[in-house]
């Protein structure tokens, strides 16, 4: 996808829809790969010059999320990339399997999630 002001707005809009969905506070979004290493290295490191190479990357302690659009094709694959980053976000104990895209299906059905709390 060919990023533009009107496609910039879009993902915003969404990223703010569902994360009132996901009970998280709205990450930064970064949508080019300049735009992550402008980024400080403390924040992208461990991630930061192969970003490219990914969808969608979360940066969970910093609150940010990189949504690679270069490599987007369609509105589907967008937003399956942004719930499936926004979910890192939320359930920062849960890795990539059978639960996470799980949770992921239910966040596309339009699913809430109430905020997250540590069990006691």
């Amino acid at each position: 996808m060919k990023l533009d002001h009107d496609l910039r707005f879009k993902i915003l809009e969404k990223v703010g829809i569902y994360s009132a969905r996901f009970s998280i506070s709205e990450p930064q979004i970064l949508l080019t790969t300049k735009e992550v290493l402008a980024m400080p290295k403390a924040v992208t490191e461990g991630r930061r010059t192969s970003a490219y190479k990914y969808l969608g990357v979360s940066y969970i302690q910093d609150n940010v999320v990189f949504v690679n659009v270069r490599k987007i094709q369609d509105e589907k694959m967008l937003e399956n990339t942004i719930v499936h980053e926004l979910i890192h976000m939320r359930f920062p104990y849960m890795s990539h399997g059978r639960r996470f895209n799980k949770m992921v299906r239910r966040g596309l059905a339009g699913w809430t999630f109430k905020p997250y709390s540590k069990r006691r």
